[in-house]
């Protein structure tokens, strides 16, 4: 909680009429311990005596737990100072577990951090507290009428000096009612100095000083002795209450003044008045500031526990039939209700998250349990329905089925007491109609009353068997409901701390479950054969029950297991499914039981998937019955939330499944979980098949048909191929066909979705098909299309199959070598004409020793130049053809790879300017002609005059035609004239670009270019000079520039200081 160092208001006004001081004589104004004279024998709580308590403390300690004081006050006119202590003494809360339950998550207390196993636990503020309090460091610890102080002690620490805080509390019935610390922590929670000083007073009280209320005390005062007590309070506080002393001071003097039209004085000390509430303090502000936060860091695991330990909190509020349970539930609905996801959830018609829902569902839980609670007030249940219709109104209350869409039922269907919701609901249930409607329902039904205040309520004699009976055929009582309302009630009692009648009524539910199911049974075995080919079951219910908002069968399940715990040695009843004895009776039962069993043979469609039992049940049975264990463990791992719904007569699926609500997802799904529990069953079942080949195919059968998720069929494959080559014996080739078949499937699945581990499975799976042998490495290459991209067959399957790593690893003799090559080769060219931007290098490479395939993979690459590929795909190409000894088919690729290109002015720094450099420098290594023909195709493609220019400088060194200007330093032969073509269409070319260059660059030139472009037109002028005339073009050039441009003063005057 938030402790404030200002103490809080005084909550009532206190005065005597008619106070006649001679009634006081003899009696001093100083306090006396709480345990000392006047107290009863019995009263000192330190449990050491045994001697009957006085009727004094008797009476006292009932009148402290239920009357405020000033109602006391008002009925007595003269109450005795001994009796006024007793009830002083006694209104301080006498137990400590409503102090643990207000400072700390965890409700299990001092018990439950005590070992000190856990380092988290012992920093709870209430067991800090005990700390504080064993170690001695509670101080100065005083009790003035209804306020307790003192000072508490924070040893010093490694990180942290000493720290003395001051401490207050404020109680009224056994209640703590507010309380201040110095410390400054904010916390929803007491703080562990809080805890101490109230410990200390709940365990020491005979070492409390107490003293009455202080105005009692002032009453004794005479004028003299009031005078000299306030000017001791101003001189030994006076930088702090002189201001307001003298403020009161005038007040008081003045006649028409507001305080003087008041009765009384206020007195902090004195208790509580009839009209306060009478509450444990909770601070609301906090309670909103944590929720408020946690909410704000999303779905961050943290954050959802913290969120779940409240919900847990008020809960044991409840429990302890706390007020505050209510309170805080409301103070963390407003927090859900303003946070900001649900607005722009419903504007993007996006469901929540799955851990966000379920932290609604559990609120919408909640409230079901504080609007059933049994002995709440009418007033109380109107004030809650006013407040949940009211969130219920708002346009982003979250809707019941999670923002899916689909309409579940009214939940008080079938109720004996014919209540139901309020109809003029929205069209969609929000996660506070089920609390709504249960407003409505009441514990006034006879049947039901008996039900859960007897443990003997029975009929021997009843023998109705209709479907609405009372009782079942032993005669014990049924309770027909709707059983997820009937569970709530359930939950409701045991959450307000009537476990007894929580349990009564759950036994009664889960007999009446029991009754439905076994008459279930009976008409399935009767129409079995009609089921089957219809593929329809005789259950009705429209929801699930295991994953419901109200968790029907968590909450029967916890207070049947509950009573086991807490009764007398020897009634827990529940199954015990340890002994391998039972298992085979338990297995064939849930096998061939219907409907209602989740092993049985037609399910419901949102059944709860039986995994990770039918897993313990297949290592169970599995050395004692082999057979029935692999159909145990092969009938549980469908799936059936995944699967559409068979067609009516088809008998060739051998599970079939029932859909009510076709395409909804159930509450209790969350896919990757399932799917993980369902992937481990089929490794444990894969693992115990080794060896067992006709297992295997089973299982792996099963896998195909009912695992869905590439990610774990892959597991499972790799898991397969794990057990299939361990070290210690020589490899499983029925399971390794087995990891081969999976991958494939896997690579069939992937093919055409986004998987980021894609690259991962398709190595794996040439592994794979490596150590299955070479037929399985040429049966993947001859169906490539199915399972590979083209990129993925030529860059990792071909490529590895064709590489000496895997000829060495399966001892290939020549015939195989060039099977496996042919292989390849096809696919290399076939993936070449499907995609040829990605696999036309890949193909050529693959066929460079087979010259016919070499040539087709090359005209491949011709025809698709012109119009599938980039031209850096083409230069790549090019530049492999020359490596590979093909200069003529490299200048011809770099010849189509021109004509797709285009360099702007200002690229200078473009990626493929080392490309054109190369094709020019190639093709004036070839000759004059084909350097004539590229010249052409380069001032169509490239506009940037610096490239331009180096083209033209490297094109002048050496001869044409008879050494690579990359290879020689010296000109021999006849250079190529700058007047003659092809160099002067190049010459003009460049020029021009220079020109074009500069009025682009000039209009928009900024001061801190003006250097840069001086250099610029430097080489601009050494491109002018190569021309016989250049010296006027690029003075005229230069006159031009000031003329258009004598606006920019600076930047021509730096012209004519470099140029003239």
């Amino acid at each position: 909680m938030a402790e404030r160092v200002q103490q809080p208001p005084a909550k009532r006004l206190c005065c005597r009429p008619g106070y006649n001081p001679a009634c006081r004589q003899g009696q001093r104004a100083g306090g006396v311990p709480c345990g000392g004279a006047g107290s009863a024998p019995g009263g000192s709580g330190n449990g050491k005596t045994h001697n009957p308590e006085s009727l004094l403390d008797i009476a006292a300690r009932r009148v402290a737990e239920k009357w405020p004081f000033q109602r006391v006050e008002e009925r007595f006119e003269r109450i005795p100072e001994p009796v006024q202590r007793r009830i002083v003494y006694w209104s301080f809360p006498r137990s400590e577990k409503e102090i643990c339950m207000y400072s700390s998550f965890n409700a299990g207390g001092e018990e439950s951090g005590s070992s000190g196993d856990n380092n988290d636990e012992t920093q709870l503020p209430f067991l800090r507290g005990v700390t504080l309090l064993e170690g001695g460091w509670v101080d100065n610890v005083l009790q003035v009428g209804f306020h307790l102080s003192g000072t508490v002690t924070d040893p010093a620490t490694p990180s942290s000096p000493e720290l003395v805080c001051s401490v207050s509390v404020s109680f009224d019935r056994c209640k703590i009612t507010a309380v201040t610390c110095t410390c400054g922590n904010k916390d929803i929670f007491y703080c562990a100095h809080v805890v101490a000083l109230s410990l200390y007073r709940v365990r020491k009280p005979e070492q409390v000083k107490l003293h009455l209320p202080i105005s009692e005390t002032l009453f004794q005062m005479s004028r003299d002795q009031l005078q000299k007590f306030v000017q001791y309070l101003i001189s030994v506080h006076h930088t702090e209450v002189l201001p307001t002393a003298q403020k009161l001071a005038d007040e008081i003097l003045s006649q028409n003044s507001e305080i003087n039209q008041v009765h009384g004085a206020p007195d902090p000390t004195a208790g509580a008045s009839v009209d306060d509430e009478n509450c444990w303090h909770l601070d609301e502000e906090q309670v909103q500031e944590q929720v408020k936060l946690f909410l704000s860091q999303g779905g961050y695991h943290g954050s959802g526990k913290q969120l779940n330990l409240l919900f847990s909190k008020v809960r044991e509020m409840l429990k302890m039939r706390d007020s505050n349970g209510a309170r805080m539930l409301t103070l963390i609905t407003e927090q859900f209700m303003a946070d900001p996801r649900l607005a722009l959830w419903r504007q993007q018609g996006t469901t929540m998250t799955d851990k966000y829902r379920q932290l609604w569902d559990e609120l919408g839980a909640l409230w079901m349990c504080i609007v059933l609670n049994p002995h709440c007030k009418p007033e109380q249940k109107s004030s809650w329905l006013r407040q949940l219709r009211r969130w219920n109104s708002v346009d982003v209350c979250p809707w019941e089925d999670g923002n899916h869409g689909n309409e579940l039922p009214n939940l008080t269907h079938s109720l004996p007491q014919g209540a139901h919701g309020n109809q003029e609901m929205r069209p969609h249930r929000t996660v506070f109609t089920r609390a709504i409607e249960a407003c409505d329902l009441h514990w006034q039904d006879r049947h039901l009353q008996h039900i859960i205040t007897s443990d003997l309520y029975a009929n021997y004699c009843y023998h109705d068997n209709q479907e609405g009976s009372l009782f079942d055929s032993r005669g014990w009582p049924l309770w027909h409901e709707h059983v997820p309302t009937a569970c709530a009630r359930v939950d409701a009692l045991r959450s307000h701390g009537y476990p007894r009648e929580a349990l009564r009524l759950a036994i009664a539910v889960v007999n009446t479950l029991r009754r439905q199911q076994q008459r279930q049974l009976e008409h399935f075995r009767r129409h079995k054969k009609e089921l089957l080919h219809k593929s329809h079951t005789s259950i009705t219910n429209m929801e699930g029950w295991v994953g419901h908002p109200l968790d029907p069968i968590g909450t029967l399940f916890s207070t049947l297991t509950e009573s086991g715990r807490v009764g007398e040695e020897g009634s827990n009843t529940c199954l015990d499914l340890s002994g391998t004895d039972r298992n085979p009776f338990l297995s064939f039962f849930l096998f061939t039981a219907g409907p209602y069993s989740g092993l049985g043979e037609i399910v419901h469609r949102e059944s709860v998937p039986m995994h990770t039992f039918a897993r313990y049940l297949f290592t169970s049975l599995l050395p004692h019955d082999a057979e029935l264990a692999y159909k145990i463990a092969l009938r549980a791992m469908r799936l059936p939330v995944l699967e559409s719904t068979a067609s009516s007569g088809d008998l060739s699926r051998p599970h079939h499944i029932v859909s009510v609500v076709p395409n909804r997802y159930p509450r209790w799904f969350t896919l990757s979980h399932i799917e993980s529990q369902q992937c481990e069953l089929a490794s444990t079942m894969l693992t115990a098949a080794k060896g067992d080949s006709r297992r295997l195919e089973t299982v792996l059968e099963s896998i195909q048909k009912n695992i869905h998720s590439s990610s774990h069929i892959f597991k499972l494959a790799q898991d397969a191929f794990k057990i299939a080559t361990l070290m210690d014996s020589l490899p499983d080739i029925t399971l390794l066909k087995v990891s081969l078949e999976l991958g494939l499937q896997v690579m069939r699945i992937t093919l055409s979705t986004l998987n980021w581990r894609r690259r991962e499975m398709v190595r794996w799976l040439v592994t794979c098909a490596t150590e299955v042998g070479v037929y399985a490495l040429d049966s993947i290459m001859q169906s490539w299309f199915t399972l590979f991209t083209p990129t993925e067959a030529t860059s990792i399957v071909a490529t590895t199959v064709m590489s000496n790593s895997t000829i060495v690893r399966l001892h290939l003799d020549c015939h195989q070598q060039e099977k496996l090559a042919s292989s390849a080769r096809t696919l290399a060219l076939q993936c070449a004409m499907k995609d040829p931007q990605n696999c036309a290098l890949s193909a050529l490479t693959l066929c460079e020793k087979d010259q016919i395939a070499f040539e087709t993979a090359y005209q491949i690459v011709l025809d698709a130049a012109t119009t599938g590929m980039s031209y850096t795909q083409l230069f790549t190409i090019a530049r492999y053809m020359e490596h590979r000894g093909y200069p003529m088919r490299a200048y011809k690729l770099a010849t189509l790879a021109m004509a797709h290109l285009n360099l702007s002015y200002n690229q200078d720094t473009h990626p493929a300017i080392n490309d054109v450099l190369w094709a020019c420098a190639l093709s004036h290594s070839l000759g004059k002609n084909e350097l004539a023909a590229v010249i052409p195709l380069v001032v169509k493609s490239v506009k940037c005059a610096t490239v331009l220019s180096d083209i033209l400088r490297r094109c002048t060194l050496t001869t044409p035609g008879l050494v690579s200007v990359l290879h020689s330093r010296r000109n021999s032969g006849k250079l190529m004239s700058l007047d003659k073509a092809p160099l002067r269409q190049l010459l003009d070319a460049t020029i021009g670009a220079y020109i074009n260059t500069t009025h682009s660059r000039l209009t928009h030139i900024s001061p801190r270019h003006y250097s840069e472009f001086i250099e610029f037109l430097g080489k601009a002028r050494e491109t002018f000079m190569m021309a016989h005339d250049g010296h006027i073009q690029f003075t005229q050039f230069i006159d031009n520039l000031k003329q258009i441009y004598k606006g920019k003063k600076k930047l021509m005057m730096l012209v004519r200081e470099r140029f003239g």
